[in-house]
């Protein structure tokens, strides 16, 4: 039977009236035989200061029932406790036992039964006065199941004393030795190592001195705390390679109930045998914890034949043509052809040194980029073993990258439109075309061809680079060379042929209108750019870019208002001053901000109240895009420090989005008598609901956060 179908059955069975009855094991607990029961036992009778000592937290479960270990194979819930210590102490996590692998309704779960021993290690402080009375609380929730599954909790207390000196409890030392035989080993026998896969991940063992001999023989399992693996008796094998042993295990992408899994980064569990693992220890069962997931690097690409390399060749050559049409390069193309007119009267050959020059400006920038492109080709396949995720226009997707061309493009824009002017021998881009100093503007003509050629490539070469992209590096190279003298063949063509130039339209008044017609096209292309720059780093944070590019165009408009030749030295002076701080003031607000380490969940009413049953503190922002105080408040309020404090606190952090009319949030909104946003509010269990001001500091949040939410354990 599905798991998702046992807990329709598990639900319909908890439903139907159970009858109470008793049932003993043994002297330590006892409860009802559809109950578990739960006590905390210490290991010591009297604690010294700063010295660590263990307590058990014990769970008699009753027969025919089972709880869960850490990860229970499903969505079924493992033993949690919430500690209330006095001040100083501190708790660590809980010890988990081998679990035993059951099958359940065709699913692998990882279970407890019978009387089930968790140890917690706890440190006192070194301040600890001996004589003092020290009392420990602690919230235990479990879940037991058998047809049916029944969530339940306890609260529990132990009294102990403070001593100079720690006094271990006879009576009690063999209950905690049994435990901790329950406990998987921290072995130097094996060395471990997790690799990944496609669809599964392999735990590579390596054996030294005490490791057992044949793994197979003795019945190896991996039982995972991680949630992204199945156990390795779930479609998992174990076998030899040369001297190691490699354990499989399959992937899981989804929960029983459908729910999405996260791979991890890491892979923890415990390696289970029937016979001793480590013969030094005498360890049926050794622990895997954190080990990294580390890819293998792939096998290099292979080359192509001459015969399927040529199409791919062709292709680039024709999308490099095909890009002198598009919106993002025509406003280029509309400059060369200026300076091409102007160079009209010159000697050919100096204007085929031009479009050679052009050409090699292009080249060189298309070797540039497809050498940034190649290192992340292989940055992702040494990472994840596949290049998928690598594509042309790469660059962009450095914000830094679309920063700055966003910025070229904008100040070019206004330049051309006539805002300013950056001087005569820089009219057209590259500039001094006309001169014999020209040939490292018409190199950097060629580069920049190239920067704004690169968003509109994917479009018309998807299919070739995805190609291109695996081949091996000198066929990759060719590739992208093909592109860029596709780009630069126009240029090339009419500084070979000049007689082709005079069939272009003579200079005149035409130029300056056409020269203020071609900004629009620069507008559109930062535009664009501003557009990928949002996507970026978050359409919160658009307003940032919108007033830094509207300081950019103050400045610029300052100085082609004032920094004029007829003007007096200072005003000029003052006029590139202010122009100045426009310019540095408004990159300072653009440049991408730094990523908050605050993650918002989406708000509704339910996860609110689920949160809040199980113990959590919930902070709720009612929030929207058109709301400046809330973009205001996120700017200002949520600090480092508060963001670190909400995460001690163990804040869950929820955003309800009304960029949209949503009548759930008009609704809540009612409710919490307000009418209009910024609304946030804290909802502490057990406690009404705090709503905030409307103007958020971080001092406040800290100190609202300080009193109202206890310390957590």
């Amino acid at each position: 039977m599905p798991r998702s179908l046992s807990l329709v059955v598990a639900v319909f069975f908890s439903l139907l009236v159970q009858s109470p009855g008793q049932f003993d094991f043994g002297k330590e607990l006892g409860g009802a035989k559809d109950s578990a029961t739960a006590a905390l036992v210490s290991e010591v009778t009297a604690i010294a200061p700063g010295k660590p000592f263990t307590v058990a937290f014990q769970l008699a479960i009753p027969p025919e029932w089972h709880a869960y270990y850490l990860n229970s194979g499903g969505v079924e819930k493992s033993p949690t406790l919430t500690w209330t210590l006095p001040e100083g102490f501190t708790a660590g996590p809980i010890q988990w036992p081998v679990p035993e692998v059951k099958e359940i309704y065709g699913s692998k779960s990882f279970v407890y039964g019978g009387m089930t021993i968790f140890l917690v290690e706890i440190t006192p402080p070194v301040d600890l006065k001996s004589g003092d009375a020290v009392k420990l609380g602690a919230k235990a929730t479990w879940q037991i199941c058998s047809d049916q599954c029944r969530d339940e909790k306890a609260e529990l207390t132990l009294d102990l004393k403070a001593a100079g000196t720690s006094a271990v409890d006879p009576v009690k030392a063999p209950l905690f030795a049994k435990a901790r035989a329950a406990l998987p080993k921290v072995s130097s026998a094996w060395t471990l190592a997790v690799e990944s896969a496609a669809d599964s991940v392999k735990i590579r063992m390596t054996p030294g001195k005490g490791a057992a001999n044949n793994l197979e023989a003795a019945g190896l399992q991996f039982i995972p705390a991680s949630l992204f693996v199945k156990t390795s008796s779930e479609g998992g094998s174990v076998a030899k390679d040369g001297n190691d042993w490699v354990v499989t295990v399959k992937r899981a992408t989804e929960d029983a109930l459908g729910n999405k899994i996260t791979p991890g980064k890491t892979l923890s569990g415990i390696l289970s045998a029937k016979s001793p693992l480590d013969t030094t220890l005498g360890a049926n069962a050794i622990l895997l914890s954190d080990v990294a997931v580390t890819t293998p690097p792939p096998p290099p690409p292979a080359p192509l034949s001459l015969a399927k390399l040529l199409p791919i060749l062709g292709g680039m050559l024709l999308g490099g043509l095909i890009l002198n049409l598009m919106p993002c390069v025509f406003p280029v193309i509309g400059l060369k052809i200026m300076g091409f007119v102007q160079q009209s009267g010159e000697d050919s050959k100096k204007i085929m040194l031009h479009g050679l020059m052009f050409t090699l400006g292009v080249l060189a920038s298309f070797w540039a980029l497809s050498g940034v492109l190649f290192a992340a080709r292989a940055a992702a396949l040494a990472k994840s073993g596949s290049a998928d995720s690598i594509g042309w226009g790469y660059q962009l997707q450095n914000p830094w990258v679309v920063l700055g061309l966003m910025l070229m493009m904008f100040i070019l824009a206004l330049n051309m439109y006539g805002v300013f002017e950056i001087g005569a021998s820089a009219t057209s881009v590259g500039g001094k075309l006309q001169s014999k100093s020209g040939l490292s503007g018409t190199f950097f003509s060629g580069v920049l061809a190239t920067l704004v050629a690169t968003p509109c490539s994917a479009p018309f070469l998807g299919v070739a680079i995805g190609t291109a992209i695996g081949l091996p590096a000198v066929q990759f190279f060719l590739a992208f060379t093909a592109m860029g003298l596709g780009l630069s063949t126009p240029y090339l063509v009419l500084s070979i042929f000049p007689k082709l130039i005079h069939l272009l339209p003579r200079p005149g008044a035409w130029m300056e209108s056409f020269k203020q017609a071609m900004a629009f096209f620069l507008f559109a292309t930062a535009g664009y750019l501003l557009w990928v720059y949002t996507g970026q780093i978050g359409l919160e944070n658009m307003l940032s870019p919108i007033f830094g590019l509207s300081a950019i165009a103050i400045g610029a408009w300052i100085l082609g208002r004032w920094n004029l030749p007829y003007r007096e030295k200072s005003v000029r002076y003052l006029a590139m001053g202010l122009a100045l701080v426009f310019a540095i003031g408004g990159f300072w607000i653009t440049k991408p901000p730094e990523k908050s380490k605050l993650v918002w969940e989406h708000w509704s009413a339910e996860r609110v109240t689920e949160l809040t049953e199980a113990g959590t503190p919930v902070y709720v922002d009612f929030t929207a895009q058109w709301c400046a105080t809330c973009q205001f408040n996120k700017k200002r309020a949520y600090t480092p420090e508060v963001i670190q404090l909400m995460k001690d606190k163990g804040i869950v952090a929820l955003k309800g989005d009304k960029t949209n009319p949503d009548p759930a949030i008009e609704e809540k909104l009612r409710e919490l008598g307000r009418t209009a946003i910024p609304v946030n509010v804290l909802y502490v269990p057990g406690k009404d609901p705090i709503v905030t001001p409307e103007l958020l500091t971080p001092d406040y949040l800290k100190e609202l956060f300080g009193k109202e939410i206890p310390a957590k354990n």
